[in-house]
């Protein structure tokens, strides 16, 4: 009579734990890093909201109708949309470009246009510095015509564009890239020109992606701190955007800081919902 040969794997698998126990097993391993991840990541923003909710809403009106908060809140606004303005400008034929040409030096064009994403904001405002400062390489010309950048509102804008605008060309890159350029060859035969071929498929094509990149470059702008600090100075009124008052209320009054803390976290967090949504849009189409 033949005895029947078993298979070393269940063999394996008989001496040893059931595969599905393995599993399980290493499912609730994997639960220790995510929680703790979410909870460095959730918990601080629940510990803000948290105090935010034990002041009073007399208080809120009160800090609300404050000069200090109120001119804050003028200046990130009005900065921060020139920023968004100036980005689609000057932001979008770079991203057109890198999306569609080929030249010798490309490479390096988008290592520079990625770099002030991981440089840290402090270097970029002693960067600015060196450039627009009055002994800077461009700042010792503009200061014989008068001209003085740094610790005004244009330094302000021109930290936001340094820090920010790199997210729009990256995403607006992305956009551009994902239209292929048979489109605009098709349409380009049917008659359309070239800025006609661009208007009406590109353009249209790339919106979302585009919409998304100036989503996040507004967010950025918004809550730029470290190159605007140094660069542009903290001066009620005239440089001292949100994350800058917020800073200077620490010291001053800390229910004042808890308080335009939660408000523009709140504004972040409707920035980062809408851009989500956006993304969700592109990749459905």
């Amino acid at each position: 009579m033949t005895r029947a040969v078993e298979h070393p794997a269940l063999r394996v698998h008989r001496r040893g734990t059931p595969l599905h126990s393995r599993r399980r097993l290493s499912r609730m391993l994997l639960i220790v890093p995510v929680g703790v991840s979410l909870a460095l990541l959730v918990l601080p923003l629940v510990a803000l909201l948290a105090r935010a909710v034990g002041i009073s809403p007399q208080t809120f009106a009160r800090y609300a109708r404050d000069p200090f908060f109120l001119d804050a809140l003028r200046l990130t606004l009005v900065t921060s949309l020139i920023t968004v303005v100036l980005a689609v400008i000057f932001g979008t034929p770079v991203a057109w470009i890198l999306a569609r040409w080929n030249f010798p030096g490309r490479r390096l064009v988008e290592l520079a246009v990625g770099l002030p994403i991981v440089l840290p904001p402090i270097v970029a405002g002693v960067a600015l510095l060196m450039l627009f400062g009055r002994m800077g390489l461009l700042g010792r010309y503009l200061d014989a015509f008068g001209i003085q950048i740094p610790f005004t509102t244009a330094a302000v804008v021109l930290a936001q564009l340094f820090t920010a605008t790199p997210f729009y060309i990256r995403t607006a890159l992305e956009g551009f890239a994902s239209v292929s350029p048979a489109l605009e060859e098709a349409a380009q035969v049917d008659g359309c020109s070239p800025h006609q071929a661009f208007r009406l498929v590109t353009l249209p094509l790339a919106l979302p992606a585009l919409v998304s990149g100036l989503t996040l470059c507004w967010a950025k702008a918004v809550s730029e701190f470290g190159a605007t600090l140094l660069f542009a100075g903290n001066f009620q009124g005239r440089t001292q955007t949100m994350s800058l008052a917020i800073w200077t209320a620490m010291e001053i009054d800390l229910w004042e800081a808890v308080a335009m803390a939660a408000m523009l976290f709140v504004v972040s967090l409707l920035i980062f919902l809408m851009a989500e949504w956006l993304q969700g849009t592109r990749e459905a189409q």
